[in-house]
């Protein structure tokens, strides 16, 4: 995803400063790596694909750990890994204070179509495809169909209390995939 050397290092910085829970400055950034504000942003683009990315990673991150610690095969290890990954970011400091400093850009970067979809649509064809290749689930339609709905349906459950709802809606997400993925749901 990084192509030099000084990208790496401005989304490491960056990466940083999100996980301390600070606001991403693009001249305190440049100034920090020893670089002036345009060649930041020829590296790394602007403050908001910066951001795109950093979320993207640790997004790829996220998903990572819940699939490591997944169980079950075919429907019920793609729904435990989903619960996993829901549950570790609603419950993401880092996130939540992103949300509450600039709820607009977050929903931007992380309901339309960009970077941090795209990477969490990729890792979820690829376990419908894992499962689906070892005879554990049988799919009705394309992976990355399928992927793609699964991430716009998890996205909008999860992120419920952005748009203007109490608390992430975890369980209906997951009952509306696992009809989906031919799961019978376990709140019917």
């Amino acid at each position: 995803m990084i192509a030099t050397s000084e990208a790496r290092r401005a989304v490491d910085a960056a990466t940083k400063l999100y996980l301390d829970g600070e606001p991403l400055d693009m001249s305190v950034l440049a100034r920090t790596l020893g670089i002036g504000r345009a060649t930041l942003y020829r590296h790394v683009g602007n403050r908001d694909e910066l951001i795109a990315t950093v979320l993207a990673e640790a997004t790829e991150r996220t998903y990572r750990k819940a699939i490591a610690a997944g169980s079950g095969t075919g429907a019920e290890l793609i729904l435990d890994v989903l619960e996993r990954l829901m549950t570790a970011v609603s419950g993401s400091e880092p996130l939540l204070a992103l949300t509450r400093r600039e709820p607009q850009l977050f929903i931007r970067l992380a309901l339309l179509p960009g970077a941090i979809e795209s990477t969490s649509a990729r890792l979820i064809a690829e376990m419908l495809d894992d499962e689906q290749r070892q005879g554990h689930l049988r799919l009705r339609m394309s992976s990355r169909v399928l992927a793609d709905a699964i991430v716009r349906i998890c996205d909008v459950h999860l992120y419920a209390p952005l748009l203007g709802g109490d608390d992430p809606q975890i369980g209906t997400a997951l009952d509306i995939v696992a009809l989906l993925i031919g799961h019978e749901p376990a709140n019917s």
